[in-house]
């Protein structure tokens, strides 16, 4: 497995698992950021991304997105 910032921008992955605690967890589960959801990658700026998930945008920083998995 390997963290969402490995991704390419327009790759297309699907999330295998999410790190952290448990509040940090339930947070981006409520963002869609859940295991077997695909997410694109829309654009990277200094390791911080913009990802496509359900349907939305979201931007999320290094920190967070190293905590996604795929």
């Amino acid at each position: 497995m390997m963290p969402l910032t490995m991704a390419g921008i327009g790759e297309t992955v699907t999330i295998a698992k999410v790190t952290g605690k448990e509040e940090v967890c339930q947070h981006l589960a409520e963002l869609g950021f859940v295991p077997a959801a695909d997410v694109t990658i829309v654009s990277k700026i200094s390791g911080n991304l913009i990802i496509r998930v359900k349907g939305s945008r979201i931007a999320l920083d290094k920190t967070m997105a190293n905590r996604i998995l795929y």
